[in-house]
């Protein structure tokens, strides 16, 4: 593949657009989809929580989501306006219902009032955080005292044998992880590294191996 059809791949995963992204949206929320039920569940979501998403993607698995508990609200942010837009026809009912709510943002500043939600969970977005610090900090300040930040992503190991993640790309490895971690004021609750099989570009069954990095304020 040139290079050029590889940065316009990384282009599609940080940010879909067009009739592509489309498609790209229905790939990822497929390859993701069993990454992004770990993380919800290990975010022990319990009845009337409000619960925010970091870059949903096409938001395919909320549905799965509203399963756990009674009377949830969910929020998704994401950087595409697409994405933004597909969530919101995906999930209409629940829009219609007032449960849940998309919006766009910057993928800097979050934007809503400090200490508003009780869980809030990101999938396969570290990679593209511009400022990760920063970020942290943004997360913690909106979260509510004793709340839980799920953080999931697939390992460096596997990710850097994908040739479109050379560009604009940060991998991480989950001690780069948790050393960027230190540096805000969560604490880590508990880390866990599984394999899981996932289908490649090619349509061949490839291991995987992702992280889930559970946080509490």
């Amino acid at each position: 593949m040139k290079q050029e059809e590889l940065q316009a791949i990384a282009s599609q995963l940080k940010h879909p657009s067009g009739e592509k992204g489309i498609e790209m949206g229905n790939m990822m929320n497929e390859t993701n989809i069993n990454m992004t039920k770990h993380s919800i569940q290990n975010l022990n979501i319990s009845n009337e929580n409000r619960i925010l998403e970091l870059g949903h993607g096409n938001a395919g698995h909320v549905a799965f989501m509203f399963e756990q508990a009674e009377k949830l609200k969910y929020y998704g942010l994401e950087m595409s306006e697409l994405m933004f837009q597909e969530a919101r026809q995906i999930n209409r009912n629940f829009v219609s219902q007032k449960q849940a709510f998309f919006s766009l943002y910057d993928g800097n500043t979050i934007p809503f009032e400090a200490e508003l939600f009780d869980k809030i969970f990101t999938v396969n977005t570290i990679y593209f955080w511009q400022k990760p610090e920063e970020l942290l900090s943004e997360i913690y300040r909106i979260l509510k005292p004793n709340g839980t930040f799920c953080l999931t992503f697939a390992e460096e190991d596997f990710m850097k044998k994908l040739p479109f993640t050379q560009f604009e790309f940060e991998l991480y490895s989950t001690e780069k992880a948790q050393e960027l971690i230190k540096k805000s004021d969560f604490k880590i609750v508990y880390t866990e590294t599984q394999t899981e099989k996932v289908k490649s570009k090619t349509r061949e069954l490839v291991d995987r191996g992702f992280t889930t990095i559970v946080l509490e304020k």
